[in-house]
């Protein structure tokens, strides 16, 4: 999602879910690692699985890992509405 013209602390979202604990933390370590080794960028990692949401912060790109019920409840996508949806994966 960008929402480079709604906000001033990043550029673009990315929000996905998991179904697990343990799927939420694998997702996080993917993208973190991912991240480090092909772009060399180190994330400020916030949260944990246990708590149903985790932030990667790149900078000018915020992942969100949620689980499905903290994904209901907060729903960034109607909260930065004003933002563009760049690509929905169901």
């Amino acid at each position: 999602m960008d929402i480079s013209n709604v906000s001033q602390f990043t550029d673009y979202f990315i929000i996905c879910s998991g179904t697990s604990d343990r799927m939420l933390q694998s997702l996080a370590r993917t993208v973190d690692n991912t991240a480090k080794s092909k772009y060399k960028l180190d994330a400020k990692v916030n949260g944990k699985s246990i708590e149903g949401w985790i932030t990667l912060d790149f900078g000018d790109l915020v992942v969100h890992v949620f689980s499905a019920q903290q994904r209901d409840y907060y729903q960034l996508e109607d909260l930065w509405a004003e933002g563009k949806l760049m690509l929905r994966l169901k």
